[in-house]
């Protein structure tokens, strides 16, 4: 009974401490719904859809940001937004959007085939889950996730723009036509959604 009540106790320790209707979070994802709030809302270049961040792990979020902020993943307009969140800022903008509720929706496609998708994305399911729904909270799931958005991640890391040592060596052998249908499965499985204001 005691190590019940030991194991309770730290997870309430644990909790983060502050509510997701908190005025000061949500003005901290104010900013970020400024792309991330539309649906389909395409970064300007290269073209591609920003990703939906409703449901998306908080611990996933949180490691992008922070990488965001250290330069260690590129993206001009998102290294300028990160420079200057705090740890806190960060956790609780990441857990802000983990908990928004929302309908549960595939992504835009583009053209891949989700069919001969689903064979080729049989490696990535060790880690992100059959489906597209990681099975650890640092790893991002990427069911109903814009299909363009996760082609530009893949040539990413093929490129090495983004690293990664997993990702790194499993993108390489992809073609173009894998990157396009592996991209295009994920998308079908209904998953994220878009985190909109209410009307």
């Amino acid at each position: 009974m005691r190590s019940f009540i030991a194991a309770l106790a730290a997870c309430v320790l644990m909790a983060p401490a502050f509510a997701d209707d908190d005025p000061g979070t949500a003005a901290l994802a104010d900013v970020c719904m400024g792309c991330h709030g539309i649906p389909g809302y395409r970064n300007a270049y290269p073209s591609y859809r920003v990703p939906k961040l409703g449901g998306q792990h908080a611990e996933y979020i949180a490691l992008s940001l922070k990488s965001y902020r250290s330069g260690t993943r590129s993206h001009p307009t998102m290294r300028a937004q990160a420079a200057d969140l705090s740890d806190d800022d960060i956790e609780r903008i990441s857990a802000w959007f983990a908990n928004q509720e929302a309908e549960a929706e595939a992504g835009i496609r583009n053209g891949g085939d989700p069919v001969l998708g689903a064979e080729k994305a049989a490696t990535c399911t060790a880690c992100h889950g059959e489906s597209g729904v990681s099975l650890q909270a640092m790893w991002p799931n990427l069911a109903g996730q814009h299909e363009d958005y996760i082609a530009e991640t893949l040539r990413q890391y093929k490129r090495g723009d983004r690293q990664d040592p997993v990702m790194a060596g499993l993108v390489l052998a992809l073609t173009e036509e894998d990157i396009a249908d592996i991209s295009a499965f994920y998308a079908t499985q209904e998953g994220l959604a878009t985190v909109e204001y209410d009307d």
